[in-house]
């Protein structure tokens, strides 16, 4: 079965993006982000949530787009819906056995792009199988937590470490559930 991947960029303290979701402290060029956005092209599946989707329209995203023209998009919400959406995005409810069968059609392992909300329920359900944090150095001292307003507490070691001389780290850890 594919895993899902939480791969997202955070804080020193914890949260994926500053208050009114500020992301212009994050390191946004450099060898750390060239690392990262070739880590993309391997995912042919993208999960997210509607505020994570919808945050895209600050940067040019067209209602109904995918945010990435590789991936097939899954965007979860109870709430989102277009009247003309491209044949890569579909709107689906939150369901656990929504994501077991897209875990079972996707051609890869699944980009969770986020956001926070949304993570922290695939993370109380134990669906995150992956994290990896671009972790930049930077507090924000509030904003969007990592896993929203989630209680889950697990365990994750360490898979893999880089250091980049942006001063982004990249950190991979296996979730043991």
């Amino acid at each position: 079965m594919k895993k899902i991947i939480y791969y997202v960029a955070t804080s020193l303290d914890g949260y994926i993006a500053g208050p009114n979701e500020d992301i212009s402290k994050f390191v946004a060029q450099g060898e750390g982000v060239q690392q990262y956005l070739a880590d993309l092209q391997q995912f042919k599946t993208v999960i997210m949530g509607r505020s994570t989707y919808e945050f895209g329209y600050k940067f040019g995203l067209p209602a109904g787009q995918p945010a990435y023209p590789h991936m097939q998009h899954y965007i979860f919400s109870d709430k989102l819906s277009f009247e003309d959406a491209h044949e890569k995005v579909q709107v689906v409810k939150p369901e656990v056995n929504t994501i077991e069968r897209i875990r079972e059609s996707s051609e890869t392992d699944i980009y969770l792009c986020g956001g926070g909300i949304f993570a922290g329920w695939l993370l109380e359900n134990q669906l995150i199988d992956v994290l990896k944090l671009k972790i930049n150095p930077v507090i924000l001292g509030g904003g969007t937590p990592l896993f929203g307003k989630s209680n889950a507490s697990v365990k994750g070691s360490v898979v893999e470490t880089k250091l980049y001389s942006d001063g982004l780290q990249i950190n991979t850890y296996q979730v043991k559930y």
